[in-house]
């Protein structure tokens, strides 16, 4: 397809910075950019009608790392690096809330709730007996003890009488949150053109070209910012892309659950929205299936969801489920982003381990700060 003299000149010409990706990094990495240059030239572009991955598609949790998911990373990271990781999380949601305010993103702060299911014992008295570890640990960070145990007071089934709350996680409105986001980048004169499907990017003499399915441009820099989908533009085997499965319940009269909720290591979570219950996970029950860039539902996880809102979540309370939909996260061996330099002109912000709310806003100022 040959661009028109007008396409060309308005959107395609004298681009400083070309943005792969629409979703909360690379809006994020935008706004960045035109805080610090307010005449140079963004262009962001996106595969799909809306943002393709997770940005539209997360259960809107302002989460930092439950006490059996900071356990589980200590297995595999030092002290400083899981420290690093939560200030990381934590400063991200504090850029996102100054940035855009409270009441435009939907944040409510209800604290989060770690349950533990019965069948598994030993976890659960390992993690009430590091609570003064972890709260010690992340100090610095908070300021203060973080986790506390707390009764069942929801009325939960088939779980251990205590749960371990933590006191200063919250909850957002997803599609509030990047509603905002996009308005904020447009009235900042920045365009978003949704549709395109970037198949390449080439290194050339004063920049690189970028490739899409119908045609091609030149840009001074590239900046990838597409997450899960991150391997098909740039050869790195560090990031995997993970399916999350969720669902979501028709309206429930005197609906009396508040807050959001984790079990099994963050594998599972759920939480109050509009009178309705979202609840999602259990890739763990399939991992080599759900590691996948193809959107769906599968009969394994979709059921065990449905089971677990019926025997646990809302025992004895007959349900719904109005809607089913998947978003795709990027995850790999570490925790921790991948903001880096790919090639001369090319810059890449991806791998946000199922984080990307909480570290979404933090890695796109990164990433803007990189390609400066």
């Amino acid at each position: 397809m040959q661009l028109s003299y007008w396409e060309n000149k308005t959107w395609f010409s004298n681009v400083d910075y070309t943005i792969v990706g629409s979703g909360i990094v690379g809006i994020n990495c935008a706004i960045s950019l035109k805080e610090k240059h307010p005449n140079c030239n963004i262009l962001i572009l996106e595969k799909g009608s809306l943002p393709q991955g997770a940005s539209t598609k997360n259960a809107g949790f302002a989460c930092f790392g439950s006490v059996s998911e900071i356990l589980s990373d200590l297995k595999h990271h030092t002290e400083e690096e899981v420290v690093s990781l939560v200030q990381k999380r934590w400063d991200g949601i504090q850029r996102m809330r100054q940035l855009l305010g409270d009441k435009a993103i939907g944040f409510e702060l209800h604290g989060s709730h770690e349950l533990f299911p019965l069948e598994k014992p030993e976890l659960y008295d390992t993690c009430l007996e590091s609570i003064t570890y972890l709260n010690d640990l992340l100090k610095p960070i908070f300021g203060q003890p973080v986790f506390v145990e707390s009764d069942n007071h929801f009325q939960f089934r088939n779980v251990r009488e205590k749960y371990i709350t933590h006191k200063l996680e919250g909850q957002l409105d997803t599609g509030k949150m990047m509603r905002s986001l996009i308005n904020k980048c447009l009235s900042l004169n920045i365009p978003i053109i949704n549709g395109v499907t970037v198949k390449d990017v080439v290194e050339s003499n004063n920049g690189a070209t970028v490739l899409t399915e119908n045609f091609e441009f030149n840009s001074k820099r590239v900046l990838v910012a597409t997450n899960g989908f991150a391997s098909r533009m740039i050869d790195s085997e560090s990031v995997k892309p993970a399916r999350a499965q969720v669902i979501v319940t028709e309206p429930i009269k005197n609906l009396h659950i508040k807050g959001t909720f984790h079990f099994d290591e963050g594998y599972y979570y759920f939480r109050n929205i509009d009178d309705r219950i979202l609840f999602g996970g259990g890739r763990n029950l399939d991992f080599s299936t759900e590691e996948t860039t193809e959107f769906g539902e599968t009969r394994i996880i979709q059921d065990k969801l449905e089971t677990l809102l019926q025997e646990m979540i809302l025992p004895n309370q007959p349900v719904k489920i109005e809607r089913r939909w998947s978003g795709i996260m990027g995850v790999g061996n570490q925790k921790s982003p991948i903001i880096k330099q790919v090639s001369n002109s090319v810059f890449c912000g991806v791998r946000l381990g199922g984080m990307g709310v909480a570290l979404g806003s933090l890695v796109g100022q990164e990433l803007a700060d990189l390609a400066d």
